[in-house]
């Protein structure tokens, strides 16, 4: 999908396609404020944001843990940490064909699992369990939809960069290509579409830093994905992919990701056709 830099004034006239028994979970409302895109152009949105029939294609690899823990901008956040001095990075692509009252556009959220204000934390479990303090920091964000970068960065602080990013859903795999500004492809990822079926249906907190605070943001989600897991990965390190599913280009936006020591073979992989899902404003009081 190409980026899109329009700044409609108006509203997109989609309510109707919300009616998932989901949505009914949570009462909408306006923010508090308007928020200013620019061009003279100035929006009140209703929040939680509705996702509705969501293409969803993630992988999860193992990476070098010191690498990620120097990205965290906070001191109280830290990597999840998993067995041979590794944590877990998270490539989650999204292509989002009903947004309530935006125009669709596509994403990739980066990320990272953490943990925030802990202390010491057992390697693994908080990955597989339910942690309180358990979230998740997103260090890159590309999105084709100029309106939406602008939403993520003044809203959540989430660094969000317009680029060229297409989904494609053709045969029997998932993949997503990112290219940066200049046209060169830096991010291709592959994702099987068929697995083990699993039912999500889960809450999960955003941590971001927005003029120096941090903040927590609520987001849900609720889906069937196909799930392939290689569980081999947690106690082995350095394997070699006979085919990589990962692969990063010359370009310097890649490199943010090539210094995570990302390895070659993933640990998990989740592919939904259609979900549904939800992302609040920052939590008050946090």
């Amino acid at each position: 999908m190409k980026p899109n830099t329009t700044l409609d004034p108006g509203f997109l006239d989609n309510g109707d396609r919300f009616t998932d028994e989901f949505f009914k979970r949570f009462e909408t409302r306006p923010a508090p404020n308007p928020l200013e895109l620019g061009e003279g152009v100035s929006k009140t949105y209703s929040f939680p944001t509705f996702y509705t029939d969501v293409t969803c294609a993630i992988a999860i690899f193992l990476c070098n843990y010191e690498r990620a823990r120097a990205m965290m901008p906070h001191q109280s956040m830290q990597p999840v940490k998993m067995p041979g001095g590794r944590s877990v990075v998270l490539f989650s692509c999204y292509e989002y064909r009903n947004v309530l009252n935006i125009a669709p556009y596509n994403e990739i959220a980066m990320t990272i699992p953490i943990m925030v204000g802990a202390g010491w934390t057992p390697p693994l479990l908080p990955l597989i369990m339910d942690f309180k303090k358990k979230g998740y920091y997103v260090f890159s964000m590309p999105v084709t939809s100029l309106e939406n970068q602008i939403r993520g960065t003044r809203i959540w602080g989430l660094p969000k960069i317009v680029e060229e990013i297409d989904i494609s859903t053709d045969g029997d795999h998932c993949t997503t290509v990112a290219r940066d500004g200049g046209g060169e492809i830096y991010f291709e990822l592959s994702v099987p579409k068929t697995g083990t079926t699993k039912h999500f249906d889960e809450t999960g907190h955003l941590y971001s830093i927005l003029d120096g605070r941090l903040l927590k943001s609520e987001t849900n989600f609720k889906g069937d994905f196909e799930v392939n897991t290689n569980l081999g990965q947690l106690w082995t390190t350095g394997q070699l992919a006979e085919t990589r599913t990962l692969k990063l280009g010359p370009s310097p936006r890649a490199e943010q990701l090539r210094v995570l020591e990302i390895e070659e073979v993933p640990f998990q992989f989740r592919y939904s056709a259609s979900m549904n899902s939800c992302f609040d404003l920052p939590l008050t009081g946090f």
